[in-house]
Formats: C-alpha cells, structure tokens, sequence
C-alpha cells in the first residue's frame, strides 16, 4: 500500500513481546510504549525536508543542516493514541499537539468524529496521526 510504512525494527518487536507479556508491569508497559514511540517517530520522520543555516561552532562558522519546511503537529486519536505522544514529543518538543476522538458506527463500520481539537494553524503544519498501533504523515 502506497503511503505506509511497516516498521519491522527488531528493537520494536522485541519491545512488542515484553508488552505483550502478561506479567510486564504497568509501568514498565509505559515505558515500553514511549520508547516504541521514538522508534516510530523516527521511522515516521525520516523525510522531513532539510535546508542548511549558517552557525556559529566554538571552532569557525559553519553551514550545518536544519528542518525545512511545515512545523509538525502531533495528531492524537483519542486514547489508544495518546500514548504515543510523550515519545513523539521527547523526539520533536516544539510540536504541537490535536486531539480528534473517533468511535466506529457498529451498523454501518463508519468512522463518526465526537471531538476535534487542532492548533489554529494547522493548514501551515505537518500532521502527523498516532492511532494506537499506527503513526502516520499527511504527505
């Protein structure tokens, strides 16, 4: 499928079967989400544009790479998403963050949306959705 990234790392999956276990603590399944979460932010941000900017180094000026382009916006479907936020945001601090709650129509298996709720500017960023088991980008 176009568009979708299968993240197949073997740290995520080791980390998967330590959550999956059913003596993992609570805690240690929250830590184990957020560290699963920077690895999929990662994977997730790995073709943000870059430019160049010039720097000061202790050493001489340099140009060094920066992020380019639309700031990002962590998009959160409430809840199973919300997990994946501390990790996402300990990767990329100054995103925002939106909140969209969804429940499944059990007739017709439609998507309904009850709450939506996005920074004012978010036509100038670049969503990024955490559903649960999903992360994806509005490219």
């Amino acid at each position: 499928m176009q568009g979708v990234t299968v993240v197949d790392h073997p740290l995520v999956q080791h980390k998967l079967t330590i959550m999956r276990k059913k003596e993992t603590s609570t805690a240690g399944f929250r830590r184990l989400l957020r560290e699963i979460s920077l690895l999929l932010g990662y994977e997730v941000t790995r073709n943000l544009e870059l430019t160049t900017t010039t720097i000061e180094t202790p050493i001489e000026t340099m140009e060094a790479p920066t992020l380019e382009g639309k700031k990002l916006v962590f998009a959160s479907v409430l809840r199973a998403g919300n997990g994946l936020l501390e990790g996402l945001l300990d990767l990329v601090p100054a995103a925002r963050v939106a909140h969209i709650g969804l429940y499944r129509d059990h007739e017709t298996l439609e998507a309904v949306e009850y709450f939506f709720k996005a920074p004012s500017d978010l036509a100038d960023r670049l969503a990024i959705a955490s559903i649960g088991s999903t992360t994806i980008t509005s490219r």
